[in-house]
């Protein structure tokens, strides 16, 4: 079962959170705040006020609102996800491609 063992606001709706399997990463909760516990975190100021629950493993804000770890984790993963296949990947050689010195006298 994954954790949250740290967290902290970034900015905004961003939380910054490390897990129990070594995973850590941003996530941006903005359009998670729907439904009548998630809706006055749309207050910044009470946004802020995430924290680590130390009994619940997860985070929680003082208006009783929480999120499971596993679905924290699964955004933090899908977003490291995207951001690793965005980065331009190194261009190898590929079979049809002449090897260094190939077609060379000698």
């Amino acid at each position: 079962m994954v954790r949250v063992i740290d967290a902290r606001h970034v900015k905004d709706y961003v939380v910054w959170l490390r897990f129990s399997d070594g995973t850590e990463g941003e996530v941006d909760l903005r359009d998670e705040l729907h439904g009548e516990v998630f809706e006055p975190l749309r207050d910044k100021k009470l946004f802020r006020a995430v924290a680590l629950h130390p009994d619940w493993h997860t985070i929680a804000w003082p208006n009783g609102a929480d999120l499971a770890p596993e679905f924290l984790h699964a955004a933090v993963g899908a977003r490291l996800r995207r951001r690793t296949s965005s980065r331009p990947r190194p261009r190898g050689r590929s079979a049809g491609h002449a090897r260094a010195g190939a077609g060379r006298g000698g």
